[in-house]
């Protein structure tokens, strides 16, 4: 598998339905496509005016995957580019709880 980055945009108004997403997301990879789709990790973004987006990282054999992945739990797929190399300064930071 190549790894991949997915930029899904304006795709949900509230955390409740970015969640519901997740977990459709989490079931079509892992029990329709789990030697096709892997997700790693997303990065949730303000798109402005209460909108999210995320910033997706997944491995997949192909775009043509993430793209039907995608069709298969509802959720956009503007833009998917392969990643060509990773640069890391320092580890994503943890966030604190109360």
């Amino acid at each position: 598998m190549d790894l991949y980055v997915i930029r899904r945009r304006k795709g949900w108004t509230s955390p409740g339905a970015l969640g519901e997403a997740a977990a459709r997301s989490k079931r079509v990879g892992d029990e329709e496509m789990p030697e096709e789709v892997r997700w790693i990790r997303s990065y949730v973004v303000d798109e402005g005016d209460g909108v999210l987006g995320t910033v997706c990282v997944y491995e997949a054999v192909s775009p043509e995957a993430l793209r039907d992945h995608a069709a298969r739990a509802g959720l956009p797929a503007d833009e998917i580019a392969p990643v060509v190399d990773t640069v890391l300064v320092r580890p994503d930071p943890v966030a604190l709880t109360a």
